[in-house]
């Protein structure tokens, strides 16, 4: 509970959310569930669904949830998988909260033995090698962490179920990490840097001295000597990630608050001294009820947390923190308040991004305490 209660004060001035919203002073159950709930709507709906599939043969001609029987739910596979990770993540910190129940039995009913062998078994079939690669499977991991780290039986159960399509994961990254020669500097699913972040996390999370050594050497090869960033390009029209704050947001993970305040005034010399979110202005999604153009929406959460993160890998007296918070403060008002499960081009998957943001899962725990 010590994560939720350091972002109270961020909550003063959200505005309301459609129908029912939460109080705007606190993230309590009550707040939780309108998330909660927004998973559970949808991680055993199958249709509609986008899926990414290769076909070796008529044989793989079948519906999603015999393709991939924990994952098929939420519209697609990436989406599916962290709306799981939702629901563990908020299971865990209001586990007596009225949808702890329905969540625990969902995560039940799609996290078995069978049904994760069969989706470790999809995911090493010839032909798959870059399935769901880094976006998805980078999500995966950290469902596979945030059940390690939860001291329930059922977790234990889970986490122990998840294991080989852990494996399949990990065997499919390693094998792709070291071949990989350039990073992709994109505001959608294949964008490195946001990939490298969570994984990071996984490694330090878990305890993979080797992986995360691997992971990064990548960062530091891929983005130590960048400078000049040019944020006026962002966002583009269908942008859910920002390319230029995701790759500051790894290199955090990875350089020493000095080392990283000195990297960071070559590479984003833009952000100012003075506390003003007017260098960054907020996006504005045109069409929420468009599965690209609402992208827009989800980019304002992850541009708030990963101007947090960047805060929290700088020295306490850098002046660039109040420009970085105000920023921050603007982004989560605008990202949260569109969160509101209207349409279900974003209610599938914004409500991941929102609890990210709100738990601060991405910072480090003596940061975020």
């Amino acid at each position: 509970m010590k994560t939720l209660l350091c972002v109270l004060a961020f909550f003063l001035t959200i505005p309301a959310m459609a129908e029912t919203p939460p109080p705007p002073h606190e993230f309590d159950a009550a707040a939780a569930e309108r998330f909660a709930q927004l998973a559970l709507t949808c991680v055993h709906k199958e249709y509609p669904n986008k899926i990414a599939h290769t076909m070796n043969s008529d044989a793989d001609v079948a519906p999603p949830r015999e393709l991939t029987p924990a994952f098929f739910g939420c519209y697609d596979w990436h989406s599916s998988v962290h709306g799981h990770w939702l629901l563990v993540r908020l299971t865990r910190e209001f586990p007596e909260a009225p949808f702890a129940n329905a969540a625990r039995e969902a995560l039940r009913k799609s996290l078995t033995a069978e049904n994760l062998k069969r989706e470790a078994e999809y995911l090493l079939t010839e032909g798959r090698a870059s399935f769901e690669r880094p976006y998805g499977l980078a999500w995966l991991l950290q469902l596979a962490a945030e059940l390690r780290e939860w001291d329930d039986d059922d977790a234990r159960a889970m986490k122990e179920n998840l294991r080989p399509l852990e494996e399949a994961a990990l065997q499919r990254l390693q094998t792709w990490l070291p071949k990989l020669s350039h990073p992709l500097r994109v505001g959608e699913h294949s964008q490195t840097a946001f990939g490298l972040g969570l994984m990071i996390d996984y490694a330090q999370q878990i305890g993979d001295d080797a992986f995360f050594n691997l992971l990064a050497e990548k960062a530091r090869k891929f983005y130590l000597k960048d400078k000049n960033a040019p944020l006026s390009y962002e966002p583009g029209g269908e942008d859910f990630l920002s390319p230029v704050l995701a790759e500051a947001d790894v290199m955090r993970r990875v350089l020493a608050p000095n080392e990283f305040a000195k990297w960071l005034q070559q590479f984003l010399p833009q952000i100012p001294m003075k506390a003003s979110a007017d260098w960054l202005p907020v996006a504005v999604s045109p069409d929420p009820s468009d599965p690209k153009l609402a992208h827009l929406d989800g980019l304002n959460l992850s541009r708030a947390w990963m101007l947090e993160g960047i805060i929290s890998g700088l020295p306490a007296k850098d002046p660039r923190r109040a420009a970085l918070g105000a920023a921050a403060a603007a982004h989560r008002r605008a990202g949260l308040a569109a969160v509101t499960g209207e349409h279900y081009e974003g209610g599938h998957w914004l409500g991941s991004f929102a609890v990210y943001l709100v738990t601060q899962r991405g910072i480090p725990k003596s940061v975020a305490e």
